[in-house]
């Protein structure tokens, strides 16, 4: 199925930029097919957010756009360059374009919060020690962290990690945000802080943000597009008051009912 999430052009008479494109992406684990010949795009600034059970291919495509795993078909396209197949050298390149905030928060534990932030900026993008930190701090105020610079995440909540994580992605300035379940490891109390610092960030910044997530009232609020995924294809595709007011497949009626 080929999903074309693209907005309206602007009353300028601009047109949107596709960003994102996966073309007959197919990826196998043994025997299970979870992605089966997915046609995808994604114009830029696009908030798209993937539903559906688990294993039916949702956090796949946010690994293969990570390159944390490669397709066994198909090709995909980032800002008009290749990511696969593509030589190693510009696969890393394209990387750069990319963030994502992960389940687990995956923070270095030996290094304080102030370094999470900078590490990759001084390594990967070149940046001078200082105008990375200037940056981390910037963002670690935006997420309401700005004391806990010299702070080991061990040290901190697990909102206070996953918000640390959030800021450590935008600290590489990604023209698109990935965001993997991000509230699931969360204690309950601890989950609207964290859905409100990303609402703020999907309405006051211009990312391209592609979530898998099972929180639908926050998919319904930051979401321009809702993909509902099922055994690796997209079965239906839609505005999020379309597909939690009124979708059009059963298998769609059945989810949101058990989810909402």
């Amino acid at each position: 199925m080929s999903v074309e999430t693209s907005k309206q052009p602007a009353l300028t008479g601009t047109l949107p930029t596709e960003l994102i494109r996966l073309e007959g992406v197919t990826k196998r684990f043994g025997d299970n097919t979870v992605l089966d010949g997915l046609d995808l795009s994604v114009d830029a600034g696009r908030h798209v957010t993937l539903i559906g059970p688990s294993g039916s291919g949702k956090t796949t495509i946010l690994r293969l756009l990570m390159t944390l795993a490669k397709p066994d078909e198909g090709t995909i396209t980032v800002d008009g360059q290749r990511l696969f197949p593509a030589p190693e050298r510009q696969v890393r390149e394209v990387r750069k374009k990319i963030g994502m905030v992960f389940q687990q928060f995956n923070l270095f534990p030996n290094m304080s919060v102030l370094r999470n932030l900078t590490e990759a900026p001084v390594r990967v993008l070149g940046l001078s020690k200082d105008e990375a930190e200037a940056r981390a701090r910037e963002l670690l105020d935006l997420v309401g962290l700005a004391d806990k610079c010299d702070a080991k995440p061990t040290r901190l909540s697990g909102g206070q990690q996953q918000r640390v994580a959030i800021a450590r992605a935008l600290a590489m300035r990604p023209q698109v945000l990935l965001l993997d379940e991000v509230t699931s490891a969360l204690d309950p109390e601890l989950v609207a802080g964290v859905l409100d610092l990303l609402r703020d960030i999907a309405r006051s910044t211009d990312i391209t943000m592609l979530c898998v997530t099972h929180e639908m009232g926050f998919a319904r609020d930051i979401s321009d597009q809702v993909l509902m995924f099922d055994a690796g294809r997209v079965i239906e595709t839609g505005p999020p008051e379309k597909i939690f007011g009124d979708p059009e497949q059963e298998r769609t009626r059945e989810f949101i009912s058990a989810v909402l």
